[in-house]
């Protein structure tokens, strides 16, 4: 391909991007609402989709890591300030709010498990996506992934013996948490470097990258069907527990918009930054603890229910973030950290 081929090629993928980018919103709606179709007409796609799950999510991931150069992720590491506001945030603010919402929760066991499993656990794979589109700097939310994986498989069984007592705190494996570190994180951020220096030495590099980054909403459309459609089949005869459960989880969303910003405020970021702590309060890790509920034995089955539930609630709550914490947070508010470039 010649120079001026691959760079007509590159415009015109980027143009068609910013097209999709412009109507987003409505996209990703629409996605859900053929996702929840799919799922719910045809029972085989959900063994299918949860297999493409982690393939899919991967490719986001890595068009993501590629707008993330390398050095600015140990910049980001050096963000004294984000990194305790996104700790706090998510170890401290996080379980405060699911104490308080414990009591009121489904009395049976398996739904408050799997409530548990799914809310101290924060996110570290689409959070950084759809942190990015909200404005967030998103290269911070990527550059604190390890650190809130290693905390919360550490965590984890000491806030379920607490909840629930010395029974539950031997439900946690680090086989889910190591294989969605190395599948999610590791392997795409590795393929985004060598693309990045693959970029920087020849000129088909650099069309190929702009080609792959353009990709972005198009990557997310098809993240968003494969997790509904395979969720929705997991909840045919759990919809008497998605209803118990499903206001919990729409509640936390809220309140976590509240109390991100608060804690962001508090540590003086600047709004970048503050979107990212907003974000990664929110959003859980749902999709790294699925596979433990799954392998629950049969009397708290039902506990993955409340994961799935949580799954589907947190996917239209991040669609509307997109769209809402620009607006909580607008980008004429102060700008008080200067350690990274806003991205």
């Amino acid at each position: 391909m010649t120079q001026g081929v691959g760079e007509r090629v590159a415009c015109r993928a980027e143009g068609i991007a910013a097209a999709l980018e412009r109507r987003q919103v409505a996209l990703y709606l629409a996605t859900i609402g053929v996702g929840v179709v799919v799922g719910r007409a045809a029972a085989a796609v959900g063994t299918a989709g949860e297999r493409a799950i982690s393939p899919v999510l991967a490719g986001l991931l890595f068009v993501t890591f590629l707008q993330v150069p390398a050095a600015e992720l140990a910049r980001s590491l050096r963000a004294g300030r984000f990194v305790a506001a996104v700790l706090v945030v998510n170890f401290v603010v996080v379980p405060a709010v699911v104490a308080a919402m414990f009591p009121f929760l489904p009395g049976e066991r398996a739904v408050r498990l799997g409530v548990l499993l799914v809310l101290l656990c924060p996110c570290v794979d689409w959070v950084v996506v759809f942190s990015g589109l909200a404005g967030a700097r998103a290269r911070q939310v990527l550059a604190v992934t390890p650190l809130l994986l290693v905390v919360q498989f550490l965590l984890l069984p000491v806030y379920l013996v607490a909840f629930l007592g010395p029974g539950f705190g031997g439900v946690v494996g680090a086989g889910p948490f190591l294989r969605a570190f190395a599948l999610l994180i590791v392997v795409p951020l590795a393929g985004a470097w060598l693309a990045q220096a693959w970029a920087v030495r020849r000129a088909g590099g650099l069309v190929a990258t702009r080609v792959a980054g353009a990709a972005m909403v198009p990557l997310m459309v098809a993240t968003l069907l494969v997790v509904v459609a395979s969720q929705v089949p997991r909840l045919r005869g759990g919809l008497g527990d998605l209803a118990r459960v499903a206001p919990f989880y729409v509640l936390f969303l809220l309140v976590m918009a509240g109390a991100g910003a608060g804690v962001a405020r508090a540590f003086r970021l600047d709004v970048p930054a503050s979107r990212a702590v907003v974000f990664s309060g929110a959003a859980r890790n749902s999709l790294v603890v699925l596979p433990l509920a799954l392998a629950l034995p049969a009397e708290l089955a039902i506990g993955a229910v409340a994961v799935v539930t949580q799954t589907l609630v947190e996917v239209l709550g991040m669609v509307v973030y997109v769209h809402l914490i620009p607006r909580l947070l607008p980008a004429a508010g102060p700008t008080v950290e200067h350690s990274i470039e806003p991205g």
